[in-house]
């Protein structure tokens, strides 16, 4: 899955508990301020450290900045885990579990606060990295759904296909979507967007009889 397939387990990993408390500070800092206007002092401040204790922990504020956002990532990602273990759960069939996994998906990107403000307020420090750079994001949301492709078709539910073409296109899609609301596709009804997941989006995966 290319050089950049760490990415997942990475977002996986173990959280480490005494940085918690100040990724939450400087998430919080960054909500309020902005990532441009808010200062190591200003998280170290809100997290209740020392300076020099916030800079033994994070060398830079790049390192800070992409701590969070790793935050961010494995907290979305655990969001669709959740969804889709509520399906699996249940015994659910293909069609419902990926209609689900494609509404958290959106859901997860579209109601993330610091991915809203940076798009309202500073767009030149977040959209190089959801488009000309976005190879890594569209690389975690490929590999994601490849797995979930691998899983349905190992318990045959899905038939045997590359998952890897209908994954990244999903992965572009749900981005997409996110990045520009303005559209057709009712995503703010939670029933019409079940419906057009339903009748569009299930069917790329070959659901058996979706297209029936």
């Amino acid at each position: 899955m290319g050089a950049l397939a760490q990415l997942l387990p990475l977002v996986r990993s173990p959280r480490r508990d005494q940085d918690q408390s100040v990724l939450a500070a400087a998430l919080q800092a960054f909500l309020d301020f902005g990532i441009k206007r808010t200062s190591m002092v200003e998280v170290a401040r809100r997290g209740g450290l020392s300076l020099a204790t916030l800079y033994r922990r994070f060398s830079s504020k790049s390192d800070l900045i992409q701590a969070v956002g790793l935050q961010q990532t494995r907290e979305f990602i655990e969001g669709v885990d959740a969804a889709v273990q509520r399906q699996i759960d249940r015994d659910a069939g293909a069609e419902d579990q990926i209609v689900e996994l494609f509404v958290a998906f959106l859901d997860g990107l579209r109601s993330n606060r610091l991915l809203d403000r940076l798009l309202n307020t500073e767009p030149e420090i977040v959209l190089p990295y959801l488009t000309v750079k976005g190879a890594p994001v569209i690389e975690l949301g490929r590999d994601y759904l490849a797995e979930f492709v691998t899983r349905l078709q190992a318990e045959g539910k899905l038939p045997a296909y590359d998952p890897l073409p209908v994954a990244e296109m999903v992965a572009r899609t749900a981005l997409s979507l996110a990045l520009t609301p303005q559209t057709v596709i009712p995503l703010d009804d939670d029933i019409a967007v079940r419906k057009y997941a339903r009748d569009h989006v299930a069917v790329s995966f070959r659901v058996p009889g979706a297209d029936s």
